[in-house]
């Protein structure tokens, strides 16, 4: 299962919200050093308690990611 994610950077909570069929990503990281991509990965494991691989996006704000069963 592929979803959209849109992340926002440098944050005061890290948290994942539903936003009609796009998530919207909210992290306390910064984007240097892959930190937020890392950061993101992990929210999104938390929250579908399934594996996430980053598909698409490291270098942007809109990322693909893909669930595994």
């Amino acid at each position: 299962m592929k979803i959209i994610v849109l992340a926002k950077t440098r944050q005061k909570k890290s948290e994942l919200k539903k936003e009609n069929e796009v998530y919207c990503a909210f992290l306390k990281s910064n984007p240097k050093n892959n930190e937020a991509n890392d950061e993101l990965i992990k929210l999104m494991e938390k929250f579908f308690n399934k594996k996430v691989v980053k598909i698409t996006g490291s270098k942007s704000r809109k990322k693909i990611i893909e669930l595994m069963d």
